[in-house]
Formats: C-alpha cells, sequence, structure tokens
C-alpha cells in the first residue's frame, strides 16, 4: 500500500477538533441570506490555515469567497454553504455542510501533496441558498467556468450518492398597488391591493387541479403593516413555482403571472411581478455517480453510542418521526435511473455549466424532515457532525478518483454533453 493512501482519513483524524469547531461556531452564530459574515469568515479562515488563498467578494458578493490551492489541471470546485434560516437557525445543515466541504478540500490538498499529484482545488463559499440565489448570481458571471467538475453534500438523515432531480424553479414577488381609503366611512373610494393578493391566491388554488402532478405553488403574504380600518394601497405575495421539468415550471409560472393580472383587472389595482429568482433543473451526471458511489463503498459508516441512540429514540418521540426505531441505516444502493424529488437548490443551476455531484449523508436520524427543530437539534450536536466527518471524507475519496484517473472526467464531460 502507498504511504499517502491513508493521508486523507488521518487528515480528517487529526483536524477533527478544529473542524467541529468551525461546524459548532457557525451553528452557534446563524445567519440568514446575505448576512453570513461570521460563518463565511469562519470557513475561509479554516481553508487559510490549511494552505488555501482567499479572494473575497465572489461575484460582488460581500459574503461569498473563493479559496484555491494548486495549479493546472484538473480543477476541481468544492461547494461550500452556510446561511440558516431565520428563527429556527441551522434546520438544514449548512453549518455542517460548508464545513465538510472545507475539510475534504484540506483532506484532498494533504494527499496530492503528499502523493506529488498536480491539479487545482477551489473551495466557493456560496451564500444564501436558502433563498436559491447565491450560486446562481455567481454562475450567470461565469465563476464556475472552467472547472472540471463541481462536488458537494447535503445533510439528510440517509447514507447516498445523490441521484436526484432537484426541482427547477422560479421565485417571484408579486406586488399589488391600489388606492387607500377609510374601510368604513369611504371604503368605495378606495382600490385594495390585499383583495387583489387574496383573488390571485383563489385563483392559483383552483389552477392546482390543471397542472402535472409533479408542479408545486406555494405562497407566503408580505406584511403592509397596515391596520384593518384602513382599505390597503400594498400587498404583496412571494411565491415559489416548481417541477422537475424547467419547461413546466415555465409554463405554471406564465399560468400564475395571469392569475395576477387577473387579480389586478378585477380589483381596478396596478401589479408588479419581480422575479426573485430562477434556476434549471438538477442535472445528474451517471458517470460522477458510480465514482461516488465506489468511493462511499469504501468509508465507514458511522457508528452510534448508546446515548446517540437514545437521544434519537427520545426525539423521534418528541417530533413523531416515521422510523420504526430504526435510527441509522447504512449506505443505500445507487438507484438505477434519477429521482425527482420535490425540493430545490442553486447547485442544480450549476450543474448545467459543469458536471457536478452531490452526496448525502446521515446527519440526522431517519425520518428528520428539513426545515425542522428537530433537524437543528441534531446539527449542532455529535450525530450531525459524525455524518460531517463522513461526508467529508466520501467527498475526498471520490474526488481523488477524478484527480488519479484523467479518464474518469473525461466520461463525466461526455455524458454531461451527451456525447459518451
Amino acid at each position: 500500500m502507498n504511504s499517502s493512501d491513508n493521508i486523507i482519513a488521518e487528515w480528517l483524524s487529526d483536524h477533527e477538533t478544529s473542524i467541529e469547531a468551525a461546524a459548532d461556531y457557525i451553528y452557534q452564530h446563524p445567519e440568514t441570506a446575505y448576512e453570513e459574515t461570521l460563518s463565511s469568515r469562519c470557513l475561509a479562515d479554516f481553508l487559510e490555515a490549511g494552505g488555501f488563498r482567499i479572494a473575497w467578494k465572489t461575484a460582488g458578493i460581500d459574503t461569498a469567497f473563493t479559496a484555491s490551492w494548486g495549479k493546472g489541471k484538473p480543477a476541481i470546485g468544492f461547494l461550500a454553504e452556510y446561511d440558516a434560516l431565520a428563527e429556527i437557525g441551522h434546520a438544514c445543515g449548512h453549518n455542517l455542510l460548508g464545513t465538510a466541504v472545507a475539510a475534504a478540500a484540506c483532506a484532498l490538498k494533504a494527499y496530492m501533496e503528499a502523493s506529488g499529484m498536480g491539479g487545482t482545488l477551489h473551495v466557493f463559499g456560496c451564500p444564501a441558498e436558502e433563498i436559491m440565489s447565491g450560486k446562481i448570481i455567481m454562475n450567470r458571471q461565469g465563476i464556475f467556468d472552467g472547472l472540471d467538475a463541481a462536488v458537494t453534500w447535503h445533510p439528510f438523515d440517509r447514507n447516498r450518492v445523490s441521484n436526484d432531480i432537484w426541482q427547477s424553479q422560479d421565485i417571484k414577488n408579486y406586488i399589488f398597488h391600489g388606492v387607500s381609503a377609510h374601510a368604513s366611512r369611504s371604503p368605495e373610494e378606495g382600490r385594495s391591493a390585499l383583495d387583489a393578493a387574496e383573488l390571485m391566491n383563489v385563483g392559483v388554488n383552483y389552477l392546482r387541479e390543471h397542472v402535472p402532478q409533479d408542479v408545486r405553488m406555494h405562497y407566503a403574504y408580505k406584511d403592509n403593516g397596515l391596520p384593518a380600518n384602513v382599505v390597503p394601497d400594498y400587498a404583496q405575495t412571494n411565491y415559489f413555482i416548481r417541477s422537475s421539468r424547467r419547461s413546466r415550471t415555465e409554463d405554471a409560472s406564465r399560468r400564475v403571472d395571469d392569475c395576477a393580472r387577473g387579480a389586478a383587472l378585477m380589483t381596478g389595482t396596478e401589479l408588479e411581478i419581480e422575479l426573485v429568482g430562477s434556476c434549471k433543473e438538477m442535472k445528474v451526471n451517471r458517470v460522477l455517480a458510480e465514482i461516488y458511489y465506489d468511493a462511499m463503498t469504501r468509508v465507514p459508516i458511522p457508528k452510534y453510542t448508546e446515548d446517540e441512540i437514545r437521544f434519537a429514540a427520545q426525539i423521534s418521540e418528541e417530533a413523531g418521526l416515521d422510523n420504526g426505531g430504526i435510527y441509522f441505516q447504512g449506505l443505500e444502493p445507487l438507484e438505477q435511473e434519477p429521482v425527482p424529488i420535490s425540493i430545490g437548490t442553486d447547485v442544480s443551476e450549476v450543474s448545467h455549466t459543469v458536471p457536478t455531484i452531490t452526496l448525502s449523508a446521515a446527519a440526522m436520524c431517519r425520518g428528520t424532515p428539513l426545515h425542522h427543530w428537530a433537524a437543528a437539534r441534531q446539527a449542532g450536536m455529535s450525530i450531525g457532525k459524525k455524518g460531517m466527518l463522513y461526508a467529508a471524507r466520501c467527498m475526498a475519496e471520490g474526488t481523488k478518483q477524478l484527480i488519479e484517473k484523467p479518464e474518469n472526467l473525461q466520461n463525466a464531460w461526455k455524458f454531461h454533453l451527451g456525447t459518451g
């Protein structure tokens, strides 16, 4: 066995304390989209200590950075996230996500140095994933052009290669402008923007019967701050419109626009449609999926203590999780066909620029939903950290196969371009 073969595992073991400290710090300082000043700095400092060069304000975003090491080809990009959710904190585990990505890149760097391998590693600090924004802006500005592959992971309740078609999405604000009036004394003089927003939502709810099964349309009202005795001259709703195919998302999005236009016409109000963000569905890469699955079969699955099992049992009962008392399992088999799922990520946009792989690791017990308090609890404790360290090693070991065997990247690009 070559003396460098265990470098990745050894580096992660030797730096486990600092890796966990970074994840803890980000967990304890949850920051929402484009406010991730402390979180991005924490990861950048970790990478700089590991020998990476740091460049700030990637794509002009204050909380985005690019950490780089090495030179020449291949050029591999690791995609880190670190934004939290408002009020609930790291219920999507991004404190673990970004930290594992940074750790994987550092461990792989150590291996490349020990084995004398060439190539360039980039870690992209990507803000605002929760509002489907950061990577879309970065991709639009060509930040990922020139990469040979992009690598990331996401905390889930299972260990697997994510052979998933994450959804295509449009995020829109529908803003209605009306005429204010006293709601009791002279309501006839008013034109209610709130009426328009409500009528739009009624139309969309009737539309649900007449779209494909995988289309999802959900909305929230934005508070206009007015009391009930005023005919509101302003109302705004935020919509997510999604499906597993871009063409279906665009069709549904146009029809939602028509519901809004009809509501404005009925109420004598003016309509403004703001496109907040838009992305394609995930473009899965079978070649990369098989390479990383093979790597995952050779990485030991985390083992859990009696205290962790008891915690999993307790939180399963408190949260009503459906896991039948089986809290953790091994590596799931790679599906023969891609799997459409009902969630989205801005990683999808990157996958149309460069061959992209996403791994999943169990950073929470089975049945735990994302964006839930039970996910947030586990992201801040040893269960989440074990999944994080496992994901870091899996990403590093799989990417090692891309760098050592140029034909793997060539085949991944053939699949990406549809020429293989």
